[in-house]
């Protein structure tokens, strides 16, 4: 399908053309954007979707209508706000993806997008709540460390919250990750997965170079860190103003959707993913969501990895990363509880 022979095992799984005899419904909402367009895309070549339900304000029917005439058996359908679309849209989906949202500019953090962003994923989440309590919900919309905490309220308010079905997702710091220490080793991203932890923006992202089974020097730790943190940087200012990282996200959000939908639709087993979720490990820390390696399951999370063995640099980096993610997290959750 692809003309590179260096695509990874888990892409390969993911945009698969082969028949299922299982599949499910999957949303993106937020289709129509610079993320959505090419997720849409890449989703379009799963087998285990049957349906494609893609919605946005505007532009989604041609958005639908294009992506319709691609030879894989899913039927795609493109839904805007008139006569009940996003009700239509959500109705029986099993999973459902969220890029929604403005993309960052120029000299914007990711914090920057809060209160636009914020809303919009608020009333999205209040739609899933209503048309689909049951679907797992995957968050893109930036900024996740504050959007899944919002996504969780609303469903605590609509009585319906599973911790279990909702990710946030940051696949695309490992996939950064992966091609970042690549290019340094010379080696295959086959041959450099690095866990990476914590959450997503600059300095809650935490590479784990030293699981990584490759050495480095203290110049190349921090540089690699560095760029993994902020890689998001360099794509807008190579944009110059006129977009983010969309391509590189919407691939790590075919990803990550399809490594879900082989756990819970397939029924594959030791499925592992990096994550953004509920999780104890820093709970005591007052950080309730936190981003490991997360095996998934048929319910969605199944097993949350522990961090393991770190070193000194790296514990540097959690120790500045913590307290960063529990102001992030009380941020997402003021949002929705304030008077």
């Amino acid at each position: 399908m692809f003309a590179t022979r260096q695509i990874s095992s888990i892409a390969k799984r993911a945009f698969s053309t082969s028949t299922s005899s299982n599949a499910a419904k999957v949303a993106v909402l937020g289709a129509a954007g610079g993320i959505g367009q090419p997720l849409s895309l890449l989703l379009k070549q799963s087998s285990l979707i049957s349906h494609l339900s893609l919605y946005d304000i505007v532009n989604t029917p041609g958005v639908a209508a294009d992506l319709s005439h691609i030879n894989s058996d899913s039927k795609v359908t493109g839904h805007v706000p008139d006569n009940n679309g996003l009700k239509e849209a959500l109705t029986g989906c099993d999973v459902v993806v969220i890029p929604a949202g403005v993309p960052r500019k120029p000299g914007m953090t990711r914090d920057d997008l809060f209160n636009t962003n914020a809303s919009i994923v608020r009333d999205l989440a209040k739609a899933c709540a209503e048309h689909c309590p049951k679907a797992h919900i995957l968050v893109i919309a930036n900024p996740v460390n504050s959007t899944v905490p919002i996504v969780a309220e609303v469903f605590k308010k609509a009585n319906v919250f599973d911790p279990k079905r909702l990710f946030g997702v940051t696949t695309l710091d490992v996939v950064r990750a992966s091609r970042f220490v690549s290019e340094v080793k010379k080696v295959s991203t086959e041959d450099a997965k690095i866990t990476v932890i914590g959450g997503h923006s600059g300095v809650t992202i935490v590479p784990l170079l030293s699981q990584s089974g490759h050495s480095f020097t203290e110049e190349e730790v921090k540089a690699l860190t560095h760029r993994i943190q902020f890689g998001g940087d360099e794509v807008v200012k190579a944009k110059n103003g006129t977009g983010s990282a969309t391509l590189s996200m919407a691939f790590a959000g075919a990803r990550f959707t399809n490594s879900l939908l082989e756990a819970t639709v397939a029924g594959k087993k030791n499925i592992v993913e990096p994550t953004f979720v509920k999780s104890d490990i820093f709970a005591k820390e007052g950080v309730e969501y936190f981003a490991t390696n997360v095996e998934l399951g048929p319910n969605g999370v199944e097993k949350i990895h522990p961090v393991g063995k770190v070193n000194a640099y790296e514990q540097g980096l959690i120790d500045a990363a913590v307290p960063e993610l529990k102001g992030n997290i009380a941020k997402g959750k003021a949002f929705i509880n304030k008077a």
